[in-house]
């Protein structure tokens, strides 16, 4: 017989048990709304302005002007492309993709799939991160700003960059962090190099020279691609047929004046018999086919760069001026391989010995390095870490696009290893932004056998001084 009690029962505790729940109701389409046009105050103002417009003026005579404006820019973009493309096109490219591409949900329908974005549990809307800003300086490439979401970081991004990429259909994308919780998302949309970058021309004299800002090619933005060479020593890794050889010349003819006014010497090492630099011969101070003879070359040149040393310590000085006295003393080094890890034990010792000296003090001294090199791997190039200017061509192995522009470049979007080895794409690569620390791609500038003859014939110094010591008459 069940005897009763007055115990309540569990139905009893869980009937009167508050149960606390977040609410999954979003927040009203008004408010979102407000909030949407406070982000975006354009999209009210200009039909608000034109509604104004019709008001005050009329509906035709507003229609007439707006009209008018279109009419403007279409004919400035047909009659006049270089300043339609510099000053208008930009804003209203980047204009039309933000709408077009980089917002709404069909960003957020790309971040999701991506593995980018996430929905809210609560919600169930899709909680991506949002475009700040997009800027599109030419056709092939969008800058975006873009907010995290929380728990991403820029590890995160640089994971998925190859994804994203195929998702939006571009040829690549690159991530750099901007500033805590905004990244820098570079899209390139396609292949911003279709036809080969011209010659620098020659300068008319040596004023118009800039040894900090060689004219050597162009980047994927469209602007000027500058070398800076006192101060600086620049290595340039690339496989076979990757257009090397147009960093060689190239930076030749947009410094000719200086070296036909002896501002600069030319120190050649080409162990490759003298076959790729033997066409420029006469603009050369010192040409080196053989390692005994690139030995010798470093030796005398380490000795001058003693010898200003020992000058500028004499006079207080901390740097030295360039003139004729006091010219940039520049080698560069074509097949650098040969001299540090091919050739004879000795020779590569003494050779390593000898440049590793000049690359760590020569800097004061106006004494620069340039070497080129197929295989840029720290066996074959031990000194690498002692150029600061690194330059990626096209490369056989993805470990090289590393190698030559630090860890991580290749996460960040510099593809040097998927650059064809074709000469459609000789002088195509990568170099890091020093101020955004993005890869940067660009193409050097090609300079046929004719070209190289002309700076040889303007620009190839009437004597070859030897080398003296500082203050000695020539």
């Amino acid at each position: 017989m069940n005897r009763p009690t007055n115990r309540p029962s569990l139905r009893h505790y869980t009937s009167h048990r508050e149960v606390v729940r977040h609410s999954s109701r979003p927040v009203g389409g008004e408010f979102r709304a407000l909030a949407w046009l406070v982000r975006h105050p354009l999209f009210a103002l200009v039909p608000t302005g034109i509604i104004a417009a019709a008001v005050m003026i009329g509906a035709i005579p507003s229609a007439a002007a707006l009209g008018l404006l279109v009419l403007t820019a279409v004919v400035w973009g047909r009659l006049h492309p270089p300043s339609f493309d510099r000053w208008a096109a930009p804003t209203l490219r980047a204009f039309w993709r933000r709408w077009t591409t980089y917002r709404g949900r069909r960003w957020a329908t790309v971040l999701a799939e991506c593995g980018l974005a996430r929905e809210n549990p609560h919600t169930g809307r899709i909680d991506a991160p949002r475009v700040l800003r997009v800027r599109s300086a030419t056709r092939s490439i969008d800058t975006l700003r873009v907010r995290l979401t929380r728990g991403q970081d820029l590890t995160v991004w640089a994971g998925r960059t190859e994804t994203l990429a195929d998702a939006l259909r571009a040829h690549r994308v690159a991530v750099a962090r901007h500033r805590p919780g905004v990244l820098t998302v570079v899209v390139e949309r396609q292949m911003p190099f279709t036809l080969p970058i011209p010659a620098p021309a020659i300068p008319t004299d040596v004023q118009s020279v800039d040894l900090a800002a060689l004219h050597v090619g162009e980047d994927e933005y469209g602007r000027p691609f500058h070398l800076a060479v006192p101060g600086r020593h620049v290595l340039v890794a690339g496989a076979t047929g990757s257009g090397k050889g147009s960093l060689i010349w190239a930076p030749l003819r947009a410094m000719g004046p200086a070296i036909r006014d002896r501002l600069v010497r030319l120190h050649v090492i080409d162990l490759k018999g003298g076959a790729e630099t033997q066409r420029g011969r006469r603009l050369f101070h010192r040409h080196a086919t053989t390692p005994a003879e690139a030995i010798a070359l470093l030796t005398d040149l380490r000795d001058e760069m003693k010898s200003r040393q020992q000058y500028m310590a004499e006079h207080g000085l901390r740097r030295l001026d360039l003139s004729p006295d006091t010219p940039l003393d520049l080698v560069m080094i074509d097949e650098l391989a040969m001299l540090t890890a091919y050739g004879e034990r000795a020779d590569v010792r003494e050779a390593l010995r000898l440049l590793a000296e000049i690359l760590t003090q020569g800097r004061a001294c106006l004494t620069s390095v340039m070497g080129y090199v197929q295989e840029p791997s720290k066996d074959v190039v031990d000194v690498r870490e002692l150029f600061p200017t690194r330059i990626c061509l096209g490369v056989t192995a993805s470990s090289h696009v590393d190698m030559v522009l630090g860890d991580g470049a290749r996460e960040r979007g510099a593809l040097a290893d998927e650059i064809p080895g074709d000469l459609a794409h000789a002088g195509i690569g990568y170099v890091i932004d020093q101020a955004s620390r993005l890869p940067i791609r660009f193409r050097a500038a090609l300079v046929t056998d004719d070209e190289i003859d002309e700076l040889v014939s303007r620009c190839a110094p009437s004597t070859r001084p030897t080398l003296r010591a500082i203050g000695e008459v020539a």
